[in-house]
């Protein structure tokens, strides 16, 4: 694998053993001393363009429990603050011998466009709307532990229902790409005005009605309503788009026995989703999060772990 910078990357093989890989890597979370040597000697620059809390904060985890050497650079600090093109800034770092980039940034296909310019490997940490690959592979990884709680080993004949903000989510276009390989159904719950131009062709089910999905879902994967990406009216009012498509405690009750609930954060609290499904027991939320170091760290081993991942 040279870069992830999409799930279509990604064979069945290749994602299976990211997601086996990062079973391993977890187990180094409860360790006293947090340090695996694989990565040693490499360097990783996590270059923002974008804020981030989770994503950021867990690739500058994982590099460097990997003992790679890490450094995060955002664009307020950058050259790019003064005027400097994004192709000048990434060339620059290129050619002070970096491994490997974690780039998110606003622009769709931004991270596509500076593997095409740098000698290093790239992992997409988010481009635009377009994709968020490790946040799928870690919903995947959180949703096939859950499963292994309940009887079940792989994603054949489970139903993923993700609802919401579909038309500003870059995760719900690498969710679908994964699961597709994985062997998951997706069934897609947003009302029209919040639909991706094309959806009808991604082999998804489309819904824009919540609940009769919710007596058939495995999963339920709630989306953040994305209000600062909206310049006009997606729906009427909050509490009109809590109504129909919001995870409320009725809706909770109305779940699967043995389903599960995921949101990839932030999330907003009484709008897409209730406080007692954030917090309920069946919730994945926190799995999520922690799953997210364990996976970055297997996909940054897989890119960067043996001489077939080194930049020449």
């Amino acid at each position: 694998m040279r870069h992830l910078l999409s799930c279509a990357d990604l064979d069945l093989a290749t994602a299976t053993g990211i997601l086996d890989l990062a079973e391993e890597m977890q187990q180094v979370q409860s360790r006293p001393v947090k340090k695996l040597p694989a990565l040693r000697g490499r360097t990783i620059v996590n270059i923002f363009f974008e804020d981030s809390t989770r994503t950021r904060t867990s690739f500058e985890i994982a590099g460097k429990w990997l003992s790679a050497d890490t450094i995060n650079v955002s664009a307020k600090g950058s050259s790019v603050s003064k005027g400097e093109s994004l192709r000048d800034t990434m060339l620059t770092l290129d050619a002070m011998g970096v491994d490997c980039f974690v780039i998110r940034h606003s622009s769709s296909g931004a991270a596509a466009q500076v593997a095409s310019w740098v000698r290093a490997q790239v992992v997409n940490a988010g481009d635009g709307q377009h994709e968020h690959p490790t946040q799928a592979l870690l919903d995947a990884y959180a949703m096939r532990q859950h499963f292994r709680t309940v009887g079940a080993e792989g994603f054949a004949g489970k139903k993923i229902a993700i609802v919401g903000d579909l038309l500003h989510s870059r995760v719900v276009r690498s969710n679908v790409l994964l699961q597709h390989t994985l062997g998951g159904e997706v069934v897609l719950v947003a009302p029209p005005t919040l639909l991706p131009t094309g959806v009808e062709n991604w082999g998804c089910q489309i819904s824009d009605d919540l609940d009769p999905v919710l007596g058939e879902a495995d999963i339920v994967m709630m989306l953040r309503v994305q209000r600062e990406r909206m310049a006009g009216g997606f729906f009427p009012t909050e509490r009109e788009y809590t109504a129909r498509f919001g995870l409320t405690e009725e809706r909770l009750a109305a779940m699967k026995p043995d389903a599960a609930i995921c949101h990839p954060g932030p999330m907003n609290r009484g709008v897409e989703i209730s406080s007692a499904a954030a917090d309920a027991a069946n919730s994945l939320v926190l799995d999520q999060v922690a799953a997210g170091v364990a996976i970055r760290m297997s996909v940054l081993y897989h890119l960067l772990g043996s001489d077939e991942g080194a930049v020449h």
